[in-house]
């Protein structure tokens, strides 16, 4: 009975999938709908052309199930830091629910406000200064392996397992629990935007049972032997700041979101100043703008392109009515590109005096808890890169973006040093 319960279930599933997929296609090559193409072809790459299509018509537009879309920077920020809108509606319940449930990025206010006041301390001013040194040193040995081979997937061989070093060093996990991380995350952080497939659906599962494995068997451990560390502090919390329900997706969202931005915008700058080889070698002349080209980084090419918002009340927002409970998608990828805020906003320019005014970090009491120290890694990275490897190039190799409308970056980026 229970297998043919699952079966049915499957089957229910893959129609529902399929089906939608079906109306996606229909909506972006028959009907032309610029925000429904975003998950074809070039415009996994290259998703700006649309944005400006939705720009043009109105500060909101209806996405294909209705839903009003903004890539207004304005109304992006006002939406984000309004206290009348929240991940879920109000009335909704703040619990771990789903395959790859990512915590309290969709929790409302009080619980949102527990559990991020118990892992703050872990980001703060000091622990990042003590966690620079632990960086420029992962940094050094991967960009010694490049030099050695000459070549590199630039996501693979670099962008990945950098963050993914520093995130399970301050979690407090060991090297040999992290095989496999960047596969999880990946699969975890695509899933953001939707599952795109029973494969897909079967990876997301898959990588949330190894994730809830790994992270019960150090807090068992962390019982025995606490240690300085971000899951140490949760287990001796647990019962009383939060519930044990809570952790392993807690946990799950302090790992993803540790490296699954970060390794995108790697992937994004690193293709931005190849592409605009004039940066590069400005940056090369100059390591030391490495920090204001990781604004404008996260400016023009967003890691994360979009998110969503529901509103408690009925309200009106730049003369559009948006009813309780309505959901709001923000594209913070276009809102990055408001040329109402950035002058020249398709042009990539590391000196931009006003980069920093980018959403890519969301905004609110949802802004990133990770910034300073993705910011970090990033300064980091690009400087080091500039240092080490001026005549960085593109390899003749495709460049792979990976099939998401949320996280957004290469997948595959071939690179070779001269």
């Amino acid at each position: 009975m229970a297998d043919t319960t699952q079966l049915k279930q499957t089957v229910r599933f893959a129609t529902s999938l399929y089906a939608d997929k079906g109306a996606r296609a229909y909506q972006a090559f028959v009907r032309r709908e610029p925000l429904s193409q975003l998950a074809y072809g070039r415009r996994l790459r290259d998703p700006y052309p649309n944005y400006e299509v939705v720009r043009s018509q109105g500060p909101f537009v209806r996405n294909r199930f209705g839903h009003p879309t903004t890539v207004d920077h304005a109304i992006c920020n006002e939406i984000l830091r309004s206290r009348r809108f929240g991940p879920r509606p109000e009335s909704e319940p703040s619990a771990p629910d789903e395959e790859g449930d990512l915590s309290f990025l969709g929790y409302n206010p009080p619980d949102h406000t527990r559990l991020r006041r118990l892992v703050a301390p872990a980001f703060g001013p000091r622990q990042m200064r003590g966690y620079r040194g632990l960086i420029e040193q992962t940094v050094g040995d991967l960009l010694d392996d490049v030099e050695r081979r000459g070549s590199v997937d630039l996501v693979s061989g670099f962008a990945s397992p950098l963050p993914i070093a520093v995130i399970s060093r301050m979690m407090g996990i060991p090297d040999a629990e992290t095989d496999g991380f960047a596969t999880y995350g990946a699969a975890i952080g695509t899933a953001l935007s939707g599952v795109t497939s029973l494969r897909h659906a079967a990876r997301l599962m898959e990588a949330s049972a190894a994730l809830s494995t790994v992270f019960s068997r150090l807090f068992e451990l962390r019982r025995r032997e606490p240690q300085d560390d971000v899951i140490s502090y949760l287990v001796a919390a647990e019962g009383e700041s939060i519930t044990p329900e809570e952790m392993v997706p807690l946990c799950t969202l302090l790992l993803v979101a540790g490296f699954e931005t970060t390794v995108n915008a790697i992937g994004n700058g690193v293709l931005a100043l190849m592409e605009h080889r004039e940066q590069w070698e400005r940056l090369v002349a100059d390591p030391g703008l490495a920090a204001a080209a990781v604004e404008e980084v996260l400016r023009y090419d967003a890691p994360v392109q979009g998110t969503s918002r529901v509103s408690f009340d009925d309200t009106v927002v730049r003369d559009t009515p948006i009813g309780r409970d309505e959901l709001v998608q923000l594209r913070i990828g276009g809102a990055n590109r408001d040329p109402n805020v950035f002058e020249r906003p398709d042009t990539f320019d590391i000196t931009r005096a006003n980069a920093a005014e980018h959403l890519a970090f969301s905004g609110g009491i949802h802004y990133c808890l990770g910034a300073p120290l993705a910011r970090l890694e990033l300064e980091v990275v690009f400087g080091a890169l500039a240092r080490r490897l001026p005549q960085l190039r593109r390899a003749d190799s495709p460049v792979k973006y990976r099939r998401s409308l949320v996280i957004h970056g290469p997948a595959v980026l071939p690179m070779r040093e001269r």
